[in-house]
């Protein structure tokens, strides 16, 4: 499923364990060497207290309409307790604000949101805000993973001829291999009756 990084700001974590809300998501935590989201930094009454305030993207059960669904808050760890989510904190990266380029340095604009595909946690496209000049026309334009050509801690370079509005991908639904308690009503179809009565 694809879903607007902004979107899942301040989205309710929620554990099976107790069955309810133990935080909310402050931030995405994106490697820039493959826009990969590896973690995502939460905030709540426990964390920092009870509970580490990083909650590594292979700890989600399931996303939904509801919250990010994790087995108990013990999947919330501390920013130095793995190797590969340190190493990326450390660098202080954020996908929001870079500037994007092409590859003949014509400034394309800057970053204010991105699309992620839930079911692998990877950066599908990129939103810039366009320049002043350009904004009149199309204040906003999308680009898709495939043209971007590099990434580094100040700019996205992207493709000279990718200037434009990609096609949407398609939506792919979650699968799960366990019951949702959150899931408060029955979406299976009622079944239908005939309205011909039997005149034997």
């Amino acid at each position: 499923m694809l879903l607007n990084a902004s979107r899942l700001l301040k989205y309710p974590v929620l554990s099976l364990h107790i069955g309810g809300r133990i935080a909310e998501i402050t931030e995405l935590v994106v490697d820039p060497n493959n826009l990969e989201i590896i973690a995502c930094r939460v905030d709540g009454a426990l964390v920092g207290q009870e509970f580490g305030d990083i909650l590594p993207v292979n700890s989600i059960r399931e996303f939904s309409q509801l919250g990010i669904i994790i087995d108990s808050a013990d999947d919330l760890v501390e920013s130095g307790e793995i190797l590969r989510i340190k190493k990326i904190l450390d660098l202080n990266f954020s996908l929001l604000g870079l500037k994007i380029v092409t590859r003949s340095n014509t400034k394309v604009g800057k970053v204010v949101d991105f699309t992620l595909d839930s079911d692998d946690w990877t950066v599908r496209q990129v939103v810039a805000e366009r320049p002043f000049l350009k904004s009149f026309f199309d204040p906003e334009l999308i680009i898709s993973h495939e043209h971007i050509v590099e990434v580094d801690d100040f700019r996205i370079v992207i493709d000279d001829d990718k200037d434009q509005k990609p096609q949407p991908e398609p939506v792919s639904k979650p699968t799960t291999n366990f019951v949702n308690p959150f899931r408060n009503q029955d979406l299976t179809p009622e079944p239908t009756h005939s309205t011909n009565h039997d005149l034997d």
